[in-house]
């Protein structure tokens, strides 16, 4: 692997989330600043996502001694991911990297991430704490299984063969990172920006880096709410775009709750005394509103084509044709002497496809992602 000594060079810019992080700030950037030479010149851009502690103050006491750091500075406090979000925005390098301000992850490391990237093979680089022989502090084995849980989902949604997904060390081309639309606040980030990439279908490379992890005590911020806010995002992000299969099991749980929502309030209506000719129509529209609330929470993109109107009008008359099939089977097998409940239970699971072809292809159609880029353009 080629080093800057081999005649290339850049500027990089290196934008570091921090809040509450006075203990360690100073040593942080000191370490980032260690890595520059006569052909890596570096910007450093602090966020202080408004600490409480005196991290600010540091930081501005870096700003004024080291004319290579920028500090910007939020007044409400609004997570990692707001804080990279106006830190990439303010970069000016050739290519961004994140560097967190504890001192889990070693500057050092960044000199071999940027390498794919200045020769032309890479758009987008990770490290991962998996790949590496380096040094590794040992903590928190349910932490491990967690990420390696969560880098198997992001995978599979993906259709990458990351090893750490959940890594801080990213490193971008500019041009990438301040095209990406950043949504999430928090730690939802590291989800949220592999499924940007793979659908980008950038070139993207993973490399080993050395970890040293810290515990609870020293400042350990991510927790197990963080960890469900990350498997929502892998949905999230991911799912409008996911291969047939993957969405079809996705649809399979919504249509299941849908279909359970459909059979239980039919039930309840045709006992209450309504005729079978209304209990069957309601309950089915009272389900095809949980299902579409559920399809642009988890699965579809919320105006992926269409204006909200024009998708609402594609919805009904997606609902109205599946409704109609329902409403024919389920009245059609109680004709022939079939048991209400059963009848339309069988109607229920009749019509799980139609629904789901008819909502992803003409409610929420996606165009495909196209072919990853070549190894060098």
């Amino acid at each position: 692997m080629k080093d800057f000594s081999d005649n290339l060079s850049c500027k990089l810019s290196i934008v570091i989330p921090c809040y509450n992080e006075d203990k360690t700030l100073n040593e942080c950037v000191n370490r980032v600043l260690e890595i520059a030479n006569e052909n890596l010149s570096l910007e450093i851009i602090i966020v202080d996502d408004c600490s409480n502690d005196s991290s600010y103050l540091i930081a501005k006491d870096l700003e004024r001694n080291h004319p290579e750091v920028k500090v910007l500075r939020h007044e409400k406090n609004s997570g990692k991911g707001a804080a990279l979000r106006s830190g990439f925005k303010a970069a000016i390098g050739d290519y961004v990297a994140v560097q967190d301000a504890d001192l889990e992850y070693d500057p050092n490391d960044l000199k071999r991430l940027i390498v794919p990237l200045l020769e032309d093979k890479a758009d987008v680089v990770l490290g991962s704490r998996f790949l590496s022989t380096e040094a590794h502090r040992v903590l928190y084995f349910w932490h491990y299984l967690g990420n390696r849980f969560l880098t198997f989902l992001s995978n599979m949604f993906t259709d990458l063969n990351l090893t750490d997904m959940e890594t801080c060390y990213k490193v971008f081309r500019r041009n990438v990172i301040q095209s990406i639309d950043i949504e999430e606040n928090r730690f939802g980030f590291e989800p949220e920006i592999v499924a940007k990439i793979a659908q980008m279908r950038l070139r993207i490379y993973e490399m080993g880096i050395s970890y040293y992890g810290r515990t609870y005590a020293e400042g350990k911020k991510i927790g197990v709410k963080d960890g469900f806010r990350a498997l929502y995002c892998i949905f999230r992000y991911n799912a409008h775009k996911a291969p047939f299969p993957i969405q079809f099991l996705i649809y399979f749980m919504i249509g299941s709750v849908a279909a359970i929502v459909n059979f239980f309030i039919f039930q309840l209506f045709y006992s209450i005394g309504f005729i079978i000719e209304i209990a069957a129509p309601l309950a089915f529209t009272i389900a095809a509103f949980v299902n579409y609330i559920l399809c642009i929470t988890i699965l579809f993109r919320h105006q992926a084509r269409w204006n909200a109107n024009i998708e609402i009008i594609a919805y009904i008359f997606v609902v109205f044709i599946a409704g109609l099939l329902d409403y024919i089977i389920t009245k059609s097998l109680f004709n022939l002497g079939i048991e209400p409940g059963i009848s339309k239970l069988f109607a229920t699971c009749s019509v799980f496809l139609i629904n789901l072809l008819g909502r992803r292809f003409l409610v929420f159609p996606e165009p495909p992602s196209g072919p990853w880029k070549p190894g060098r353009i």
